[in-house]
């Protein structure tokens, strides 16, 4: 999506760290919005790469990633960037929320879930 400067400037960045393609495109089609820059990596060494250079207001972390576990990536995310939101977006549910929450994530979206669960959880962090 391109956007003029005016967009750009008001436009809510948000990272999705997601290694599987389809959850990835999913997540694209219901955040997709004037107000929304997403950008995507899959793993938690881009995401910290990406982090160096850019700092979005919001990330959406997968927890079962190739080169770990999100809830483990949390305290560091918060520690180094305390103005990003984290909402953990998990198949996991009950012990991993837990887990998420006491280490720092803003918010824990258990999958499956719908475009409007989606979309309130992500609008609460970003308002």
């Amino acid at each position: 999506m391109l956007y003029t400067k005016e967009q750009t400037a008001k436009a809510k960045k948000v990272l999705i760290v997601e290694d599987e393609g389809d959850m990835c495109l999913l997540l694209n089609i219901m955040l997709n919005s004037n107000d929304v820059e997403l950008d995507h990596v899959k793993n938690l060494a881009a995401a910290a790469a990406y982090l160096e250079k850019e700092q979005p207001s919001l990330v959406l972390l997968d927890n079962k990633l190739p080169d770990g576990f999100g809830v483990d990536y949390i305290p560091v995310l918060k520690k180094n960037y305390p103005s990003v939101k984290v909402a953990m977006i998990s198949g996991f549910d009950g012990a991993a929320e837990d887990v998420a929450l006491h280490n720092g994530a803003d918010t824990y979206i258990k999958k499956p879930f719908t475009r409007n669960q989606l979309s309130s959880s992500i609008q609460a962090l970003l308002s």
